[in-house]
């Protein structure tokens, strides 16, 4: 299934377990760019068709940024499904998610340089009643830890409550307190989006009142003339060139929901398209200047890149690689002897990266409209190793043979549930004994309501969320989501002495990793 912020970690998994592939007659860019702008999109195209069907994408886009100039940005495919919705083009609209947090690093590193804040200052310095699950962490949790992912925590951890939800960013920033870490405080690695929205926080807190979304307005995108790019997802449904998010994780493509992420807009909130993106790293790859003017000065974007969290120092069997760093907003690597850096970000229905190698002058940008796939990272590697001398193996067929336990996985659960609550089982009490109120100590309330032959989930802090419950046996129901993208489990009530006492949900463990125990008022 897919994961919303992908990270190196389930990549490298992935390549440490999978096939290799029969090698192809040419690689989908060639090692030379010199041969010429024509080959290199004719080559392109083709790989990218391949791949596009064989991983169930309506639509992508991508750009190649060399030497400074934009060697290709293109779209493939359709907006909507079925060839709906019209072409995709290097204007279409993608919500790029977790790529958002590189414009909050680079604003925070800005003001470090304008001496307005200390990276190693203590996050209460700026928001004094910040709170973390202990003392001691919410005394010590410095502006390098929420940006670091290092504060204890699982990596999505409490998500499900943030996602989509209609809390505004102090509500979020307020209930961090709520997140109990798994691990000791700064010692491992748990990537964190709550961290983020604290970090945008403390923008207006050093800026005199300025937003996030303003300061990367004003500093950023507007001198970048990156004009088809909008810090805030709000009113992209009303955009006419934009592509439509889908899923395929729980059963056939399905159309979702935009989400609505502006309450996490530090964290993932931007939405954008090749053409600006191109921009960003002409920008990145010519040390802050764009079009030979200086934009932000190159020490900014260094601190951007220093390593504060290290994931990995174990050499990779399979790909050139042998560390793995995160620093304000941006993985790093080595890859074939040149430091590479990247991000990845996904929203519902959307996975898109944004990498560049500043010592080859190479920068490059995939979005697409299809969360339950690795395509867009196979390309982006693909393309690195064509322009990085590295022997050509298709990517998106080794990413592809690797996938198909997980999904073989998912299916086999969702048909198991389907025959479960095919048996149209009765249960032994009647469906208003389960309905009610139920409360989480993080998430808040959900309510329970009969509807017909099922139960209607509403849940509180989601206003365009519900779920259904089939009956299935004992005392578990099938939970189905309103938003495919959410999922398909087994519901779980307990009930002692004859009253519903509790009901546990899950969701897509790309979105949260952790069930929520719901109690009954």
């Amino acid at each position: 299934m897919f994961f919303r912020f992908h990270q190196p970690s389930w990549l490298v998994a992935a390549l440490l377990s999978a096939a290799t592939a029969a090698a192809q007659p040419a690689a989908p860019l060639p090692p030379n760019p010199a041969a010429g702008r024509r080959f290199v999109q004719d080559s392109l195209r083709a790989y990218v068709e391949r791949g596009r069907r064989l991983w169930n994408i309506p639509g992508l886009a991508v750009a190649v940024v060399k030497d400074g100039q934009v060697l290709v940005s293109q779209g493939y495919g359709t907006r909507g499904a079925n060839g709906q919705g019209g072409p995709v083009d290097g204007n279409t609209l993608f919500m790029i998610a977790s790529n958002s947090k590189l414009f909050t690093g680079t604003a925070i590193a800005q003001l470090v340089e304008e001496k307005k804040l200390k990276l190693d200052d203590p996050v209460r310095k700026y928001l004094p009643g910040y709170r973390l699950y202990d003392s001691a962490s919410s005394q010590l949790v410095s502006v390098r830890d929420v940006l670091g992912h290092k504060l204890g925590t699982k990596t999505f951890q409490g998500d499900f409550s943030f996602w989509n939800s209609n809390l505004s960013r102090a509500e979020i920033i307020g209930k961090m307190r709520l997140l109990k870490p798994t691990h000791p405080f700064r010692q491992d690695y748990g990537y964190c989006n709550a961290g983020f929205v604290t970090a945008g926080e403390i923008v207006p807190a050093v800026s005199g009142g300025q937003t996030w979304e303003s300061w990367v307005q004003q500093r950023l995108l507007t001198p970048l003339g990156m004009a088809n790019t909008y810090p805030l997802t709000s009113g992209i449904a009303q955009r006419a060139d934009v592509a439509l998010p889908y899923t395929d994780a729980f059963g056939p493509l399905a159309r979702l929901p935009f989400d609505e992420l502006d309450n996490m807009g530090p964290a993932a909130s931007l939405v954008s398209c090749t053409n600006d993106l191109a921009h960003w790293l002409q920008f990145q790859l010519d040390s802050g200047k764009y079009r030979g003017q200086r934009v932000l000065p190159w020490a900014t974007l260094r601190r951007t890149r220093e390593a504060n969290t290290l994931l990995t120092a174990t050499k990779n069997p399979l790909v050139p690689s042998h560390f793995r760093t995160y620093g304000l907003g941006v993985f790093s690597a080595d890859y074939n002897g040149r430091q590479i850096y990247w991000h990845t970000g996904g929203a519902d229905g959307y996975v898109t990266n944004v990498c560049f190698v500043p010592e080859e002058n190479l920068g490059l940008t995939v979005l697409t409209n299809q969360d339950n796939q690795s395509f867009f990272e196979a390309l982006r590697y693909q393309i690195l190793d064509a322009y990085l001398g590295v022997p050509y193996v298709d990517r998106s067929r080794q990413f592809w043979l690797n996938a198909q336990a997980g999904r073989a996985e998912t299916r086999r659960d969702v048909a198991a549930l389907a025959a479960r609550a095919a048996k149209k089982n009765k249960p032994d009490r009647p469906l208003a004994a389960y309905a009610g109120t139920f409360q989480h100590p993080l998430y808040g309330p959900l309510t329970v309501v009969p509807q017909g032959r099922q139960l209607l989930v509403h849940f509180g802090h989601h206003p365009h969320l519900t779920a259904t419950l089939d009956y299935l046996d004992g005392d578990t129901f099938r939970l189905t989501y309103s938003n495919a993208a959410y999922g398909v489990f087994a519901a779980p009530f307990t009930v002692e002495n004859g009253q519903v006492k509790t009901l546990e949900v899950h969701v897509n463990d790309g979105l949260d990793p952790d069930a929520y125990l719901f109690s009954k008022q």
